[in-house]
Parts: C-alpha cells; structure tokens; sequence
C-alpha cells in the first residue's frame, strides 16, 4: 500500500462515531486536496481484515453515494442512524453532522436536546 493510500485509509479511520465526511474532505485532510475520486476508488480496494467506518464517507452534498434502495445503500443508512445521525431521502445535513460543519460540536458534542 503506497503513502497516498495509508494518509487516506488513516483519514476515514478518524472520523468519529456520529460525524460523516465528504469524499473531498477526507482528500483533503489526507494532504490530496482535490483527489476525491481517489478515496472513492480506495474505499472499494480495503485490504481485507482493514476495518474502516466507510459509511461516514459522502458526497459533498451530503448524499449517499450508492444506488437508493440498493443493499449497500441500506446498509449505509441503518449504520449512520445507529450512530445517531440524521438521514433523510439519502441525504445527511452536514451543517449538523459534517466533521468541519461546526467547531464547537467538533469538540464538545452534540447539546442535549
């Protein structure tokens, strides 16, 4: 596995439980600003026995990438909403949930509700 990919893979490894990053955003935090196709590609090539949150990964709308309806799709909602994020038609406000959406959140948390 070569830098590039190791920087990526660590990149969505730090996304914590409850937060979702864009495609973009992890390219960017992995030193590869605009190489978001390339976390796309990785994220179907994870050597076995890595076990990553792929699911916190989204378009930079904020939409789920997979087919709607498809199994992986499913799949990738049901794990978000057991995280507590919120996803409707697909999509996750990532002015709520993003990992640069707000700072304060970022660090302390999401405020009782």
């Amino acid at each position: 596995m070569n830098d590039a990919a190791n920087r990526i893979y660590a990149a969505i490894a730090a996304i914590p439980p409850g937060r979702v990053a864009s495609y973009g955003a992890i390219a960017a935090r992995a030193g590869l600003p605009g190489r978001a196709r390339l976390v796309g590609r990785l994220l179907g090539e994870v050597p076995e026995g890595m076990e990553l949150p792929w699911y916190r990964v989204l378009r930079s709308s904020g939409h789920i990438a997979m087919p709607p309806g498809s199994r992986g799709f499913r799949e990738q909602c049901r794990r978000l909403r057991a995280e507590g994020v919120e996803v409707k038609n697909g999509r996750v406000p990532l002015s709520r949930f993003g990992l640069d959406g707000d700072l304060d959140h970022a660090l302390w948390g999401m405020p009782p509700l």
